[in-house]
This record gives structure tokens, sequence and C-alpha cells, in this order.
């Protein structure tokens, strides 16, 4: 796997808040082809109970899915983003650090040797959940606007069902920029 600080610099470098879908040089075939070279491989390990679906109006392309006994507990999830051939996974739930915690360093070691082939880079979740501080504007940005808004009008929040992390679900990290719809 690539040094952490330079998997930093490289999702860096993609960021481009003129393009929030895909990049200016986005090229349909060679992200195809590496999807269909990373999904090859996950079919391989996993058999027949994988899943494969693609992305629309998103920065992700696709994504596989194991949610039978073949994956780790809480089911498995691989995704392609249309970004730099950046792949990252998860265990369980999207985007939290015990999805993160949820995959087995073998699979981790594996899956980034297959990343390498198909022309990718494999991010951890890990990276992927700390801070976005970029230029380009998230869904996690026009939520926080609206939420200001209300408040601005009056609007306290006391009937919203908050969960535990409050204020964390505003601010937007890495797999929103990547991996989230446009």
């Amino acid at each position: 796997m690539l040094p952490l600080d330079e998997i930093r610099t490289l999702l860096s470098e993609h960021d481009d808040p003129d393009h929030r879908e895909r990049p200016r040089d986005f090229d349909a075939k060679t992200s195809a082809r590496r999807f269909a070279r990373l999904t090859g491989a996950l079919e391989r390990r996993f058999g027949p109970s994988g899943s494969v679906g693609l992305y629309q109006d998103a920065s992700a392309y696709g994504r596989f899915a194991v949610t039978d006994d073949s994956g780790p507990a809480g089911g498995l999830w691989v995704e392609l983003s249309n970004f730099g051939g950046f792949v990252t996974a998860g265990a369980g739930a999207d985007w939290t650090a015990d999805s993160a915690r949820g995959l087995s360093g073998e699979f981790v070691t594996w899956l980034d040797e297959v990343c390498t082939a198909a022309g990718c880079v494999f991010v951890p979740l890990d990276v992927l959940l700390e801070p976005y501080d970029g230029p380009t504007w998230t869904l996690v940005d026009e939520d926080r606007v609206f939420v200001e808004a209300l408040a601005a009008l009056g609007h306290d929040g006391e009937d919203d069902e908050d969960d535990e992390d409050g204020d964390d679900d505003m601010q937007a990290v890495w797999a929103d920029r990547y991996f989230d719809y446009v």
C-alpha cells in the first residue's frame, strides 16, 4: 500500500471544485476496465454471493457488495471512485470507523494487490473518514447551509432525532468528496 501521506497528497491533487462528479479528463473506458478487473477478482474470491452496481450522479463509479456469510460479518463493500482510480472498502455500514475495522489485514493486502493490478489506488477508509478541507462543495455542505437557514428562521431542531455524533454529521470527510452523490 502507498504511504498514507502519499495517498492524502493524491486525494488533494485530484480535487477539482469545477468537476464534482468526475474529473475533467474522465475516461469512461478506463474506469469500466478498472471496475471490471476489480469486480472480476472480487467475484472469483466471493463467488455468486457478490452483487455489482453502478452509480449515477455520484463521484463514485460503482460498488461490489457481499451480504452473505462469505464476506465479513455484516457484509462487505468495495467502491471505485470516478477520481484517481481510488478504491475503498468496508464491512457493515457505509463510511464508519467500525466499517474500516471490520476488514482483515489479509483482505486489505489482497485488495491492495488487486487494485494495483487494475491500475487503481487503494485508499483505507480511515483516511477517507478524515475531515475534508478541500475546495469542492459536498452534500454535507448543502445540508449544513440548510440547517443554518432553518436556525435563522427560528427552527431550533428540538423535534429532530439527533444521534450521539451531533455536529459531526455536518463535517464533510474525504469519502463525501470521492464516494458520494453530487
